[in-house]
């Protein structure tokens, strides 16, 4: 079965409706088909004629138990009578029967034989606790032998500019785009914007004549890239804390609720999370997985790449070179024949400067961003898709790419790879974004 075929009825007292309607959101976030009464008798139905049909359309009966209706055994005993009488000829084992308390408490032994039902080996689960949804989670899935089933999610649009420059830093085109994303709700108000990337096959590294370039985006070679989804602007401050407050979702480590070196400015929360090593940006990736039940991770070299040339040649998305009006780098250096411009010497919100052709801010400079891949020096042997490539890497490295506010223009290229930062290390300009989509390893 899939999620979406599974009923759940939620048997409960009146008295934790509020915990109960908490409970069926979450279960409906989550793909089932939770019913209960508050959200699903129609004003005017008739609950003695309504519930027994609910009953018999549901695979399974959770009843909700607290300790302020643990000793109010009746409403339990008369819907489960009301099951039994539905299920009279049916054969036994059509709805399976969960126990779930909803706090910390004694409660009664389900298994009277006054209830009617041969309840055996029934194991209590545990809402209350920290792990009690997945507890939830894994009896259904062991039950039914759920199949994977693709989460869907609505896409909107959004418009957007693009432009070009020349070597002198001069605009020489406009162009107004647009690109499909989804919202992901991280709580509290704070979202993630996640943008749809389409696939395509695309030329990965730098010619040997590229201005300042390195041996190390050699040999140029061809990536067959599938369809994904990247963070429309490097992870924020406040995306960052709504994770990180997280402790229910940790996975393998604690994570400062707070890191950033420019975290006391005023448009802190819109700046991007700085000081974040690797592996404080793969444990966000976990937690933010558990919270949406979506696959979230970091891009791989290839996918990174993919995504900021966004179907440029050229060593920057705008053209022959950046200024400072274009992106957050040390603009009093330049790299072709525009002018200097200036150097801000911190971070800057993200989204200030024009995105390129996939609807992308900030590729350019603000923030280093962490790739999944380990370390290699060059592109000797890489994969021809958009696979993390691990195998013969420096284990202890990983490419950080597009620059950051504090170097020079030849080090915000598309091609440009950092040298292999360990992973351990965090610096006031290492940041990161996320995708999201099943990856593959090489």
């Amino acid at each position: 079965m899939k999620k979406s075929e599974i009923q759940i009825f939620l048997a409960h007292a009146s008295e934790d409706k509020p915990a109960v309607l908490a409970l069926y959101n979450r279960l409906k976030q989550a793909g089932y088909k939770p019913w209960l009464d508050k959200k699903d008798l129609i004003p005017g139905q008739i609950w003695r004629d309504e519930i027994p049909k609910a009953i018999k359309a549901s695979q399974i009966f959770l009843a909700c138990l607290s300790g302020k209706s643990a000793n109010k055994q009746g409403y339990i005993q008369r819907e489960l009578r009301i099951a039994l009488d539905t299920f009279g000829e049916m054969l036994p084992g059509t709805i399976f029967f969960i126990p779930m308390r909803l706090e910390e408490c004694e409660i009664p032994d389900l298994r009277l034989a006054e209830v009617g039902l041969n309840l055996r080996d029934i194991h209590r689960l545990d809402y209350w606790e920290e792990d009690g949804f997945e507890q939830l989670e894994r009896a259904i899935g062991y039950q039914f032998k759920l199949e994977p089933e693709e989460p869907k999610q609505p896409l909107s649009v959004f418009n957007f500019e693009v432009v070009g420059v020349n070597a002198k830093g001069e605009q020489i085109n406009k162009e107004s785009k647009q690109s499909q994303y989804f919202r992901e709700d991280l709580g509290n108000g704070i979202t993630l914007e996640m943008v749809a990337i389409p696939g395509g096959t695309f030329t990965m590294g730098s010619p040997p004549n590229e201005k300042d370039s390195y041996d190390d985006e050699r040999p140029q070679h061809e990536v067959n890239v599938p369809p994904f989804f990247i963070g429309k602007y490097p992870i924020t401050q406040a995306q960052w804390r709504a994770i990180a407050s997280r402790t229910d979702l940790k996975v393998k480590q604690d994570l400062d609720f707070n890191p950033a070196y420019f975290k006391d400015r005023p448009d802190s929360d819109r700046r991007p999370v700085e000081q974040v090593n690797w592996y404080d940006a793969i444990e966000f990736c976990a937690r933010l997985s558990k919270l949406t039940r979506r696959e979230y991770r970091l891009p791989s070299e290839a996918e990174w790449e993919y995504a900021c040339r966004a179907g440029t040649t050229t060593p920057f998305y705008f053209g022959e070179t950046i200024t400072g009006e274009l992106a957050n780098y040390d603009a009093s250096k330049i790299y072709a024949e525009e002018p200097n411009g200036e150097y801000r010497e911190e971070t800057t919100p993200v989204g200030q400067f024009p995105p390129n052709a996939f609807g992308l801010y900030d590729m350019h400079g603000n923030v280093w961003e962490w790739c999944a891949d380990t370390w290699h020096g060059n592109y000797d042997g890489a994969p021809r898709d958009d696979s993390v490539w691990i195998k013969n890497g420096y284990n202890n490295r990983s490419p950080l790419r597009g620059g950051s506010w504090c170097l020079n223009p030849s080090l915000c290229r598309s091609a440009y790879r950092s040298y292999g930062n360990r992973r351990v290390s965090s610096y006031f300009n290492d940041g990161f974004r996320v995708v999201c989509g099943a990856g593959r390893t090489l």
